[in-house]
């Protein structure tokens, strides 16, 4: 130690404090009035750092740190971008044999402590240059920090020696390969899209940290070399003749437009928020001066614009590193030629010569064949991807009617691998929307449906990426029968056609299933496909909502139900298709919406309808004598015979046996025969005999309220209704059946829970427990801030006395109990119920009529359907 640089401990004056914590109050005001005056980021960061730099300048002036140290500004803040909310990052730098001087770690301390009082964000760190050094060679954040520094006070001898020592101790060929690891692990995080919903302006892929990769990158080459840091990284680019004087341009425009919605969103959220949350979508949408359309949401039109240039600048990301990379590694490419067009350069295709696309754009194609049917190149080459970026152009109406291209395409689809990666390609590169103008027009475009949680473009690639799930077998275990399906299905690229094709007429007006039809009909006729594989997949995008629709809202039990499907599809054919497209569609939209429920519910209805398309004799009468019969057999394995059972069975009636299986009848029947003419509640439950879920039997003399009592108590424990069977014997009893799920996720002991749900749901059906208000539990944020217009449709059932009531709502807890609150309020009663919920959405089914069976009267209905609009 220095006795002459020994430091006693500065004391800053209350008074002092107070002065700068409110001169920072003041300019953090006076930046945020200026930016709403004059959106410039550029000015925003250049006033906000200056304020930043003179308030830590003073305070190391006024607490006399010691001469050896300096005060280093590193990351966003030493690169000269400070978002309002964004930390401060600070590295102290002190002599190295300074470790036990306490009066330089005692100023140290009050230094950080006395900004954190001012209210300062600050993320810092102190360390000697030899901990620097080591840090920075086991921590590749702490390697990248550093890079981006600038002094700010005290020993420039010591920062230049630290600048020196990183110079010398960087490797540019190690910091490359790890921050391309760190990328791929950052971008898996998103599920490695730049089209969710909500995404990280900063670190979604396609978002701002693609663009400081490319400027590490080019820093740690320009450090390596010895070369001067350009204040403007894309001029720099340019000069070097990395990017073009065009490219450095259009880079910077959507970095200033991602800069801008980061800085709006900081001074909405009021904190350092870099997530777009449909929170703020809204407002932000307003504030940049978009407006609502008849078509298209404010919202929904600022996303679209952000989306294209995330995509721009992933686009860009991928091309500047893999030229950064060939001037790092500086050694001869490993060439292969592969055909007379293109060759291998280090497993990345390249064009043979520089004119090959714009001389024969039918090569363009050609270049996503080849990846397909050589899977040892790793991609596209850097060359290759910026000349596909200048002959985009050349995909015009010539193009797409050539028939060598048109054959080519429909070839891509046809091999036996990549069609995902290929197609995938297309669309980042911009191809497929230049080919295909309607599929242009849906990439970035939102889909405000509470469910869907990707944008149109990227939904349309899932569903194309289940299908190519269906096709490998290392991955038959996921769903055995669609991999069964689909390897005897004769086709695949019909199937993908349809997914490509399935939801592109979105955002137009209109119904997308019948608009994409005719785009659909038109491709494959101007691609000469036959006849009949034109009319299938045009069918298929027609009802590609029609399975799950009929398997998630109706009674599947009923025979009738299964005829009347089985008529629609026609044939084994188009059923196989459209299981297939309506799993690969479902699970496409989210990765919470499709569960092991509905996938039984979609496997029971294609099963039914197989078997019916295979029997020409299928009839009713034929189903209901089946499952007689096997509920007779299963009965008999429990010593009972028919003598015992058939006065319920009487009581039942024929209509029982429709709704009901042969599992569920047998079930009912072993427990309800000793209890027929039963006074009390009989609640039985167990585990769903087909998958997810628990079933719930209740048997109890018939009241107007049960099935308000029922969803309340369900609701309260936190399980969700997914199927309501409603059913009156003819000696006034209800019999009704309910499939519940857990909606919270948590570990039960489910024998203790059936247990539970037996005693005290009896319990509350008892009229001496008063009927509780519904739950009134909090809405989700996508629900509060993107609500989808409420849909409400009671409709006259053609061959019986009931009508069918449709409801599309937002989702929230206590909704159905509202329902049946209404229900019980009209005098109602509800014979069958389906519930459905997608993600945020909720699509439930009911068949009514009033308490005696009888149609409800046109007034009835009216009135029915106001007070339900007003409860949703």
């Amino acid at each position: 130690m220095h006795p002459d640089n020994k430091i006693n401990p500065i004391e800053i004056p209350k008074e002092r404090i107070a002065f700068l914590r409110n001169a920072l109050k003041k300019q953090f005001s006076a930046l945020k009035e200026d930016f709403h005056r004059q959106p410039n980021t550029a000015r925003l960061f250049k006033q906000h750092c200056k304020f930043i730099d003179q308030l830590l300048v003073e305070l190391w002036s006024e607490l006399q740190i010691d001469q050896r140290c300096c005060l280093v500004a590193v990351g966003g803040y030493g690169r000269g971008e400070l978002f309002p909310y964004s930390d401060i990052d600070l590295l102290v730098l002190i002599p190295c044999e300074s470790q036990e001087n306490r009066d330089i770690n005692q100023s140290i301390e009050n230094l950080i402590g006395l900004m954190w009082d001012l209210g300062l964000n600050i993320g810092h760190s102190v360390r000697n240059l030899d901990e620097c050094i080591r840090e920075a060679q086991k921590d590749i954040t702490v390697q990248t920090n550093v890079l981006e520094s600038r002094l700010l006070s005290g020993n420039s001898l010591i920062y230049q020696d630290f600048l020196t020592n990183i110079a010398r101790n960087l490797s540019s060929i190690d910091f490359l390969k790890a921050k391309l690891i760190e990328q791929e692990q950052r971008h898996a995080k998103f599920n490695d899209t730049a089209y969710n919903l909500e995404p990280n302006l900063k670190e979604s892929p396609g978002g701002l940290r693609d663009l400081h990769m490319i400027i590490w990158i080019a820093r740690s080459l320009q450090i390596k070399n010895q070369q001067h840091t350009s204040a403007n990284p894309w001029a720099a680019l340019a000069k070097e003749q990395i990017i073009s004087v065009a490219e450095a341009r259009r880079i910077r425009h959507h970095e200033k437009k991602l800069q801008l919605l980061r800085t709006h969103l900081h001074f909405l959220s009021n904190r350092r928020e870099d997530r777009l949350l449909f929170d703020f979508q809204n407002d932000l949408a307003a504030t940049l001066g978009y407006v609502n359309t008849a078509r298209r949401r404010a919202s929904e039109q600022l996303m679209q614009s952000y989306y294209r240039s995330a995509k721009f600048i992933e686009l860009m990301n991928e091309i500047v590193l893999k030229l950064l990379g060939e001037i790092i590694v500086a050694s001869p490419p490993a060439i292969r030629v592969i055909n007379d067009k293109f060759e291998a350069r280090n497993d990345l295709l390249e064009a043979r010569t520089g004119n090959l696309l714009q001389l024969n754009p039918a090569a363009i194609f050609e270049a996503f064949l080849l990846l397909q049917q050589h899977p040892e190149l790793s991609g596209m080459g850097a060359t290759l991807l910026r000349t596909l970026q200048r002959v985009k152009s050349l995909i015009n109406k010539d193009f797409r009617h050539n028939a060598y291209n048109k054959k080519t395409f429909i070839e891509i689809l046809s091999q036996p691998s990549g069609v995902n990666r290929a197609l995938r390609a297309m669309n980042r590169y911009g191809i497929l929307g230049s080919y295909i103008p309607a599929f242009g027009k849906i990439v970035g475009q939102m889909q405000h449906d509470l469910f869907h949680v990707y944008t149109v473009d990227e939904h349309i690639l899932n569903v194309l990426a289940n299908l190519r799930r269906f096709a490998k077998p290392e991955l038959k275990h996921e769903f055995p029968l669609c991999s069964q399906i689909f390897a005897e299905f004769d086709a695949p690229h019909l199937l993908y056609l349809a997914a490509l094709f399935h939801d592109i007429a979105k955002g137009r007006g209109g119904d997308h299933s019948t608009l994409g039809t005719i785009d659909a009909f038109k491709f494959c006729k101007l691609h000469h496909l036959p006849k009949a594989d034109c009319a299938l997949v045009a069918w298929l995008v027609e009802a590609h909502l029609k399975m799950s629709s009929v398997a998630q809202k109706t009674d599947l039990s009923d025979p009738t139900v299964i005829e009347s499907f089985a008529n629609f599809v026609e044939n084994k054919r188009r059923l196989n298709a459209l299981y297939l497209l309506t799993v690969a569609d479902i699970r496409g939209t989210s990765p919470v919406v499709w569960n092991a429920w509905k996938a039984r519910l979609l496997e029971s209805l294609y099963r039914a309808t197989q078997h019916a398309l295979s029997d020409p004799g299928f009839h009713v009468k034929q189903t209901i004598q089946q499952r007689i019969k096997e509920a007779t057999e299963k009965l008999s394995r429990f010593g009972l015979t028919n003598h015992a059972y058939d006065p319920l069975w009487k009581q039942f009636g024929e209509h029982y046996f429709v709704r009901h299986e042969s599992d569920e009848i047998a079930w009912h029947s072993r427990l309800l025969t000793p209890h027929l003419y039963s006074e009390i509640p009989i609640v039985r439950a167990r585990l769903s005999p087909h998958g997810d879920g628990i079933q719930v039997m209740i048997y109890i003399k018939d009241k107007n309220d049960l099935f308000a009592r029922i969803c309340n108590f369900f609701d309260r424990m936190g399980y969700g209704i997914v199927e309501a069977k409603i059913f009156t014997t003819q000696h006034n009893y209800a019999l009704n059946s309910f499939i519940i799920l857990d909606q919270s996720g948590k570990s039960v002991s489910y024998s203790g829970l059936l247990k539970f749900i037996e005693l005290e749901l009896a319990n509350q059906l008892d009229d001496l427990y008063q009927l509780e208000s519904p739950l009134k539990g909090r809405v989700s944020r996508q629900v509060k801030h993107m609500p989808i217009q409420a849909q409400i449709s009671i409709k006259k059932e053609a061959e019986n006395n009931n009508h069918r009531l449709d409801i599309v709502a937002n989702d929230r807890p206590g909704l159905l109990a509202s329902l049946a609150q209404q229900f019980l309020k009209y005098g109602i009663k509800l014979h069958n119920a389906k519930i459905n919920t997608l993600g945020n959405r909720a699509e439930d089914t009911f068949l009514i009529s009033d308490q005696n069976g009888e149609c409800l009267d046109f007034n009835r209905v009216n009135a029915l359907q106001m007070a339900l609009l007003e409860e949703i």
